[in-house]
């Protein structure tokens, strides 16, 4: 596909002139704690996506638990166990590269997601760790957010998406099970 550089944006400016100004109201929406709404979303929030950028890239790995397995700290800080899985790091590389994350909470059912923006550190104390023992699993470090940027996401792309309507969930069946996938890419046939 041929994108036509004239057609490219590449300034602030450019990119200001083809957008609306936000709303004043879009723009205080932004604040730099935990508001008590937005340590209730994430209480009831069992999924989110943790963004990093470091010097191999970017990642956006998603983190689910029961709702609530992220904890809140006060307005400023939030705690997130890391269990276990692929090994691969690529977000914990990321964080000890570049600490500035993004957090991405859903709620089932609920159209808005919450954002979270801050400084990450990964710490292994074991009382930090032994704070999630609730779930039965080894936790294998704790990454602790400094919260510097808080707020309400509009729910259009959920809306557009119809993410929660059971209608729009009849595919699964058509995606590839995780055996097809793993064959591809492995090039051999799994048990």
């Amino acid at each position: 596909m041929y994108i036509k550089p004239d057609h490219v944006v590449s300034s602030s400016q450019q990119l200001r002139e083809h957008y609306a100004m936000p709303h004043e109201i879009v723009v205080k929406k932004q604040i730099d704690f935990l508001a008590p709404y937005g340590q209730k979303l994430i209480s009831m929030s069992p999924f989110f996506v943790l963004a990093t950028v470091g010097k191999n890239g970017v990642d956006a790995s998603p983190k689910g638990g029961y709702p609530g397995f992220v904890k809140t700290v006060g307005e400023k800080t939030l705690l997130i166990p890391d269990y276990a899985g692929n090994n691969r790091l690529d977000g914990l590389q990321n964080i000890i590269d570049n600490p500035q994350v993004g957090l991405t909470f859903l709620v089932p059912g609920y159209n808005e997601t919450f954002r979270v923006n801050g400084k990450a550190t990964i710490s292994i104390d074991p009382s930090l760790c032994e704070f999630f023992t609730d779930t039965g699993k080894k936790v294998k470090c704790v990454i602790v957010v400094n919260i510097e940027e808080a707020f309400i996401h509009c729910g259009q792309a959920i809306s557009l998406a119809k993410l929660w309507d059971s209608e729009s969930q009849t595919n699964k069946d058509k995606a590839p099970t995780l055996d097809e996938i793993i064959q591809f890419h492995t090039g051999r046939e799994t048990a």
